[in-house]
């Protein structure tokens, strides 16, 4: 996809669901929305009756030419965004987003036969579950891997669409961390992802695979620290951090 020119846009809430207990996918409609490319975000602006104004960043959930954009929120409790989206927004509300953003921390179709790995710590997935979408809608060669750290299987976002997307596509291969409860039948207990796990998980430096790492900022700073370590070019581990919104 070509570059696009960030702008405002007006978007109505068409769908609201809950994803997690603490989390909402919400489905926009922007009938100026030029399209945007996987891994994208935009800000969120809501505007207050007073006259107020905050705004936050989300990823998107998806990507392409269509004017319907989907976002997954998860609560920050103190956060000043977030709660509204995910306890009060409603069908049929109105919302300002200004996009697409994020021009770096893309994928698109290349040709690229390199191995794609993919890893996310719990709401950072979003834009990492969009690329996997993406890929598994083109005919791009490149093996996609997706290393997934979250507290249990409840946790989980976009559970149904990537486990099915692992079943039905031999380029995608999904590795879940369970950080506290592993489900039924595990053979691995939960514990936090470690730098032997990624070792293990990640095709070696040698293979020059490109690398996107999504997540709070901790979790983004240790795996990306672990991955030079590991003999990875700064230039192939892509990064995205959030905070609290």
């Amino acid at each position: 996809m070509s570059r696009r020119a960030a702008s405002w846009h007006v978007a109505t809430v068409v769908e609201t669901r809950p994803e997690t207990s603490t989390a909402r996918r919400i489905t926009l409609e922007a009938p100026t929305w030029p399209g945007n490319d996987a891994g994208s975000h935009v800000d969120v602006r809501l505007t207050a009756a007073d006259g107020y104004q905050a705004s936050r960043s989300y990823s998107l959930a998806s990507s392409g030419e269509g004017t319907r954009l989907t976002l997954a929120v998860d609560e920050v409790p103190d956060g000043e965004v977030s709660p509204f989206l995910v306890r009060e927004l409603r069908e049929g509300d109105r919302i300002e987003v200004h996009g697409p953003l994020g021009a770096y921390f893309v994928w698109t179709p290349s040709g690229d036969p390199a191995p794609v790995h993919l890893i996310a710590g719990g709401s950072g997935v979003v834009p990492l579950y969009a690329m996997a979408s993406a890929h598994a809608e083109s005919d791009d060669p490149a093996p996609f891997r997706l290393l997934y750290s979250v507290r249990s299987p409840d946790d989980m976002f976009f559970r149904a669409e990537m486990e099915a997307l692992a079943e039905s596509d031999d380029r995608f291969d999904l590795q879940v961390v369970y950080t506290r409860r592993a489900p039924a039948g595990s053979t691995t207990p939960p514990g936090r992802l470690t730098a032997e796990r990624l070792r293990t998980a990640v095709p070696s430096a040698t293979a020059s695979p490109r690398l996107f790492v999504c997540g709070p900022t901790p979790f983004v700073e240790a795996v990306a620290g672990w991955l030079v370590e590991e003999g990875h070019a700064p230039g192939r581990v892509r990064t995205e951090r959030f905070g609290g919104s």
